[in-house]
This record gives C-alpha cells, structure tokens and sequence, in this order.
C-alpha cells in the first residue's frame, strides 16, 4: 500500500525533493534563504513541491498540518528550544520527525566542524523535553540518525498550540 501524505523537508538543499515527492500529496521546502529555493526552482521540481522561506522557529503553516517532517544534515543549524517547539505544533499529533545529521562523537573530517554539532543522544532529549518519543537513535562514523514521534494529546495542545 502506498500512502501520500504531508511532508516539510527542513532543508531543500540537503534532502532529495525528486526522491520524496511521489510518494506523498505534497512536500513543503522549508529553508530561510531565497537563494537556495531559486537555485533548486531553476533545476526543476515535481509539481508537489511548494517551497517556504521561512526560519523553523517560525513555520507558516498550521497546527498539524504536517505527517512527517525531516532534516537532513541540518539540526545543528535549527537545535533550539523555539524551533523543536514549532516542529511539535506543525506536525500532527503522532507525526514522524526524521533526523539525519553530524554526529558530535565524529572525527570531523567530513561536514560540519565538530563544536557545531551534536550528539544523537543530545537531540533526542532536546526532543523528548518538548514532549516527542524517541522511536530509535542510531549513530555512524560521522553522523547520526532519530526518528521521533510528535506529542499526542493533552501535552501537545496544551503546550504547543499557543504561540
């Protein structure tokens, strides 16, 4: 069975749009910088992807409006308790957060320079104290992979719907 869903990629420069696009209704291309949308707009996208300038700490889209959310080589860059917030408050109750990044146990000698990163075990108890479950960490060489699943119920909208 296939299923088409909402997906945010948190980076459109990281993720591979053309590999996620059909198997869901849409894909939000979430990145702060004009530039980067120009850049992948100019390449050609699937007609399911809408690209959205924005910060994550700041998402313009709904309360739930998203099944799965990921970031590929960039939680180093949105590690903050307002973006992790925001992440809970888009995604609907259950929602996969999918976390691909640099490890801080790394040697460093590919990607981001080891003082920006963290370690897997650090996003996931960032993640937990928004209230996410950690469905599985695993970590590399070089980098780390999360999969959490958004906060249900009483917690999420007591706590993440208010802005």
């Amino acid at each position: 069975m296939s299923w088409k869903r909402e997906a945010s990629g948190l980076d459109p420069e990281a993720i591979h749009i053309d590999d996620v696009a059909p198997h869901v209704c849409s894909v939000y291309a979430i990145d702060p910088q004009a530039e980067i949308h120009e850049f992948h707009w100019e390449e050609g996208v699937p007609d399911t992807v809408e690209f959205v300038e924005s910060d994550v700490a700041d998402l313009p889209l709904t309360d739930g409006a998203l099944d799965t959310a990921f970031s590929t080589m960039t939680y180093h860059e949105l590690a903050s308790d307002n973006a992790v917030a925001e992440l809970a408050r888009v995604l609907r109750s259950g929602g996969r957060l999918v976390v691909f990044d640099w490890s801080a146990d790394g040697d460093g000698e590919t990607g981001t320079p080891t003082d920006e990163r963290f370690g897997a075990h650090d996003a996931a108890e960032a993640l937990m104290a928004a209230g996410f479950k950690i469905f599985c960490v695993d970590t590399r060489t070089e980098t780390f992979a999360l999969v959490a699943l958004a906060p249900r119920g009483q917690f999420r909208s007591g706590l993440f719907t208010e802005r």
